[in-house]
Parts: structure tokens; C-alpha cells; sequence
């Protein structure tokens, strides 16, 4: 196909494709899906190798946000039947950490629900990142506690954090669909404030809450422009309780042509296979390495994932190898902070009301084991 001739093209080039050409990827029939997973995996291996780095996450603090973010079973309003916790101690942090770090991971990523720190919060955030660093000195540690104010970026960087994660979720034109307690250029200035702080950005999207393909295109786009050096696709947990509980309108082939777009668009950032690809990708899965670099290992924030020996399994058969710690994961011309060529498309369409399908609770396993719990964590 001309079209993915010229998408490989630019993508080892470093250079954007043009808005019709990201918009032609999530177009693409799926037969043919095969011959766009090859063609962003050349890309994907130009950059990346075959290697896959594993992530962890570790929930610090679970439930009650005052937040109404529609895809999240933390919400305000949530009827979803996850834990619920307060601030973990550091040492309890740190075993989570332990775990995640024997099994693999050589990122873990920190996670507090709420609208962002406090002070004191910052505080107990960097005594576990002390606490994690001190048993794994080598460990890369991401903070994600939300909207930050003034200082409080430079104070998680001077604790020890290497990357700060704060995701702009779906498109401009469309955010205030699903949030109102804060908005989308809140969380740009965050990813700012990181940046700014000497902090690792990373920053994503959620796909699969209804949205349109010129939304997707927005806010990969928008992610370009925002250059961070991770971008986490998640896609979406239909958490039963939340308002979007029956939103089961994505295929594998429709999740494969979306990571195969941010590959194109984003060539040689670390693209993480997050939340929810169990539950959409299924047993398409090792194609999804072909495109990302990067996966969560084990249970999410609040559902769990697959066995952590499953996806170690499934990452050797599919051909890749876990990135030892120590490794750099970006490239050199990102690790020594240079710049993809410049580039910034229009805004898209908001996404037309489309009917939603009944809740699949049988399909979301809420997270029962692990950080909260008296149970061992699945690492």
C-alpha cells in the first residue's frame, strides 16, 4: 500500500504524517490490518528494537476523588465496588514496588486518586520514593498524583522521581464531555510543570469512550506538540457504576490500527500498552508489541491484569525481550533531549451520541490482591 510506504518513510524520518494520513490508518479495513501492524513495526524497531520494557503501578491511594471523570471507577459518584483506601505507608509502597521490580519491571509508577497533592501528600510521596530507591537503586520512579501547583514538580524531582505522568485522555474539543471538575489545558500545564522541572513526561490517551476518529487524531497530535517521552495507550476499562460502563464498542483490529496510528505519529517515543488491552486486544495481544515498546506488568489501579508470568511468557513467544534494567529505553537523540521535527494539525469533530451497550461486569475483574490488600500482588 502507497500509504504505509510513506507513513514507514516519515516515521524513520522522525516527520509527522499529515492528518488524512493518521485519519486513512484508523480507516483501514480490517483485513488489512495485518499490513499496517508490519509496516509501524518497522518503525517501532528502527527505534526500539525488540526490546519491551515493563512498568508497574502501585496505588497509593484508592478511591473517593473528587473528580468526575466519566471512564474512571474512582469518581465522584462511582458505584463501582473497587478498594478504597487511604495513603499507603512507604514501607507498604515499597513492597508493592518489590514485587513489580522481581518480576521484571524497571519503571514503577506511583498513583494517587484526587485532583492533585497537597503539600503534606508530596511529602509522603517522596518518603516512598526514598524508600523504593533505597531497595532498588536503579529503579525509574513515576509520580501521578495529578494537577500540580506551583513547586511542586521541582520538590518530586528533588526527591528522586525521574517521570511525572499526567495523561490528556481524548481531545481538546471533546474533554469537557467527560470531566468537568477540571479541564484539558489543566492537564497540559501539568505535563509542563514536569517538563519544566527536569522531570521524564509522560502523558496519553484513553481510547474507547466514544469518541470520533478525528478525536483520536486531536489528541495524538496534541500529545506530538506536548513531546513527552512516553505516551501510555489505555483503553477503556467499562467499570460498571461509572457513566460509561457501556461503552464495549472497541474491536482488537480497531485497537491495533490506534496504536499503530500514535507509532506513526509519535515514532520514536516509548508507547505503552496500558490499561485494558486484556479486555480489547485479547488474544491479538503479541501483535500489540510490534507497535508498543512498552506494557504494564501485572494488575492495574483498581481492576486486575493479566498473570505477570503471562505476559513474560507472551513477550518471549512473541519474539521480544524484556529491557534489562540499566538499558536506556529512549534512542539517543531523545535521551539527549532533541526535538522531533516541528509539526501541528487543526482540531477534528466532536463525536456524534452514539448508543451504548449494556455493562459487562463479567469482563472486569476488580482488583482484589495487592497493594491495599493483605493478598500478594500479581507481578
Amino acid at each position: 500500500m502507497d500509504l504505509l510506504s510513506t507513513l514507514v518513510d516519515k516515521g524513520l524520518r522522525r516527520e509527522a504524517p499529515t492528518r488524512d494520513e493518521a485519519l486513512a490508518v484508523l480507516r483501514t479495513p480490517d483485513e488489512d490490518v495485518l499490513d499496517v501492524v508490519a509496516a509501524a513495526g518497522k518503525v517501532r524497531r528502527e527505534f526500539f528494537g525488540r526490546r519491551v520494557k515493563l512498568n508497574y503501578l502501585v496505588n497509593l491511594k484508592s478511591g473517593l476523588c473528587p473528580e468526575d471523570c466519566s471512564y474512571c471507577s474512582q469518581r465522584l459518584g462511582s458505584e463501582a465496588g473497587i478498594l478504597k483506601y487511604t495513603w499507603l505507608k512507604a514501607d507498604q509502597a515499597a513492597e508493592a514496588a518489590a514485587a513489580g521490580v522481581a518480576g521484571g519491571a524497571k519503571r514503577v509508577c506511583l498513583v494517587a486518586s484526587g485532583r492533585g497533592p497537597t503539600d503534606r501528600d508530596v511529602d509522603r510521596v517522596s518518603e516512598t520514593i526514598a524508600a523504593i530507591k533505597e531497595q532498588n537503586g536503579d529503579v525509574e520512579v513515576c509520580a501521578c498524583l495529578g494537577l500540580l501547583s506551583d513547586g511542586q514538580a521541582e520538590r518530586l524531582k528533588s526527591a528522586g522521581a525521574d517521570a511525572y505522568n499526567h495523561n490528556l485522555n481524548t481531545s481538546e474539543a471533546t474533554y469537557a464531555d467527560i470531566c468537568t471538575t477540571h479541564g484539558y489545558e489543566d492537564r497540559v500545564q501539568t505535563v509542563q510543570q514536569a517538563q519544566a522541572a527536569g522531570m521524564s513526561a509522560c502523558s496519553g490517551l484513553i481510547a474507547g469512550m466514544g469518541e470520533s476518529d478525528e478525536d483520536l487524531v486531536d489528541v495524538v497530535f496534541a500529545l506530538r506538540a506536548l513531546d513527552p517521552d512516553s505516551v501510555p495507550v489505555n483503553f477503556l476499562i467499562p467499570f460498571e457504576g461509572t457513566p460509561l460502563a457501556g461503552e464495549w464498542d472497541l474491536t482488537p483490529q480497531r485497537c491495533l490500527k490506534i496504536l499503530a496510528m500514535v507509532r506513526f505519529v509519535c515514532p520514536d517515543v516509548e508507547v505503552r500498552l496500558a490499561g485494558g488491552r486484556e479486555i480489547h486486544l485479547r488474544a491479538l495481544q503479541p501483535l500489540a508489541l510490534h507497535l508498543a515498546n512498552s506494557v504494564f506488568l501485572g494488575d492495574y489501579l483498581t481492576s486486575e491484569g493479566q498473570a505477570g508470568k503471562a505476559d513474560l511468557e507472551m513477550i518471549a513467544d512473541a519474539g521480544f525481550e524484556v529491557e534489562e534494567a540499566g538499558r536506556t529505553t529512549l534512542p539517543p537523540h531523545r535521551a539527549a533531549h532533541g526535538p522531533a521535527p516541528e509539526d501541528g494539525p487543526a482540531r477534528g469533530l466532536a463525536p456524534a451520541d452514539e448508543p451504548r451497550q449494556e455493562a459487562r461486569a463479567d469482563l472486569v475483574a476488580v482488583r482484589r490482591r495487592g497493594a491495599g490488600t493483605e493478598l500478594p500482588p500479581n507481578a
